[in-house]
């Protein structure tokens, strides 16, 4: 009887099968958490949007579709669009390069429902 030491070729490739079960459970949830990061930077983005809108009227009695940078920029990859902006009201939406078909909505004032967004101030997403 020899005293070898080391793993078996079955052995071997046992650990690599549950290594490979376990990577095909992980990957998926990491891109949906992936997914849950864009979403809540452009949910985010809007929110500062409203602040920098209310700031806005704040000082100029009116809201505005291009504000100046120093009072808002949105994070990386986001784009923000302010669609229709008055003395009474504004509409926006926000998409994240890594989720294009994934726009988020909100509005203020009479600036009316835009997208999902149905209720002042609330952000709802394309699911």
């Amino acid at each position: 009887m020899r005293n070898s030491k080391g793993f078996t070729l079955i052995e071997l490739l046992i650990v690599v099968v549950i290594i490979g079960i376990l990577a095909a459970i992980a990957i998926p949830k990491f891109g949906a958490t992936k997914d849950k990061a864009y979403i809540a930077a452009v949910k985010s983005d809007l929110r500062n949007l409203s602040t920098a809108e209310e700031s806005y009227f704040a000082d100029n009695v009116t809201y505005t579709t291009t504000l100046p940078t120093t009072s808002y920029s949105s994070s990386a990859g986001v784009t923000v669009s302010i669609s229709a902006a008055n003395a009474t009201g504004w509409t926006a939406s926000a998409v994240h390069a890594s989720l294009p078909t994934k726009p988020c909505f909100t509005f203020a004032g009479t600036g009316g429902p835009s997208g999902l967004a149905t209720v002042e101030g609330e952000i709802k997403c394309t699911p």
